[in-house]
């Protein structure tokens, strides 16, 4: 089996992806990164990869790149690749830092520097270099897992029966229903009598979601509960009331993204109207204040003359 998820990943044509120099290290040397759980890496779609080692005199490091298809399998890959005594980093929306090393995301592109945290800089160098980056929203899925408790950096995202297999093997393929265009969220949760592993499946439907409830309730020792598209699944957990309460903090919320032209009052038909109609209104009080303007004018005229007509009207004499 693990032969035949191996002949399914692609072939990689290996092709430059880093950039000849960072800063003021210069590419020494390149190889494919060694790819262990191929068939996950093919879940992911990952499509190259390759690592390098740059020079700066004595000083060296290491940058390993994968592209991924799309944001969302290159965040499943971050969560399987970060190390588990990493920490939050401010290098990018997904990034992770330990003392000599960095790990980021950007699009569908996984970054790794070993060794060296690059500067802005040098990071904008690597990251400027890279093709066809896909800058699609990542998932929400994340945003409703609980976080209170968590242990750390045990998320991991699952796109497929295979990462399934590889993050939570207790749960069988076809229950998940990943046909119907599941996704998933795994994280490990602590309790006083032990962790808690727990994972949240997105559906596309709420209708969906409950019919699959019902099937992930038929598992041995299965804690379930549904909200919205989302379906928390909890097996034999060793604290039914600590996995009980986290269960409870699962919660969909839907998120409304407006993307289409917000009208203002200048595309209202009425405003316009009344805008019209107070233009008109200035319009005939400007001509108004001017007719009585010239008129007075004359009759001043006329006056300063002696009663006679400094400059007579024109007229065309056009009786018949």
């Amino acid at each position: 089996m693990k032969l035949f998820a191996a002949l399914l990943v692609p072939v990689l044509a290996f092709a430059a992806i880093l950039p000849g120099t960072i800063g003021s290290y210069r590419k020494a040397s390149t190889a494919q990164p060694a790819l262990t759980d191929a068939s996950v890496w093919n879940e992911y779609g990952l499509k190259a990869s390759e690592s390098a080692v740059y020079r700066d005199g004595a000083a060296r490091f290491a940058v390993t790149v994968y592209r991924l298809a799309d944001p969302t399998s290159a965040l499943a890959a971050f969560d399987w690749q970060r190390p588990a005594n990493a920490t939050v980093s401010n290098a990018a929306t997904l990034a992770v830092e330990t003392p000599d090393s960095l790990m980021l995301v950007d699009g569908n592109y996984l970054l790794s520097f070993t060794g060296h945290k690059p500067t802005a800089a040098e990071l904008q160098a690597t990251t400027g270099a890279l093709r066809n980056v896909d800058t699609s929203s990542l998932p929400t899925l994340p945003g409703f897992v609980p976080s209170r408790d968590m242990a750390a950096n045990s998320e991991r995202y699952i796109l497929g029966p295979e990462s399934l297999h590889k993050f939570d093997p207790a749960i069988p393929p076809s229950v998940a229903a990943f046909r119907m265009g599941a996704e998933a969220e795994f994280a490990v949760f602590h309790s006083a009598k032990g962790d808690i592993p727990l994972t949240v499946f997105n559906y596309p439907t709420p209708q969906i979601a409950m019919l699959q409830a019902t099937e992930f309730g038929k598992l041995p020792g299965a804690m379930v509960k549904r909200s919205g598209p989302l379906v928390a699944v909890i097996l034999s957990p060793p604290d039914p009331d600590a996995a009980e309460r986290l269960l409870g903090e699962v919660r969909y919320e839907a998120q409304i993204t407006r993307d289409e032209y917000v009208p203002t009052r200048r595309d209202n038909i009425g405003d316009l109207i009344v805008t019209i109609f107070i233009l008109i209104g200035m319009l005939l009080a400007m001509a108004l204040v001017a007719g009585l303007f010239l008129g007075s004018f004359r009759v001043l005229m006329r006056f300063l003359h002696g009663g006679k007509e400094p400059e007579p009207m024109i007229r065309l004499h056009l009786e018949r």
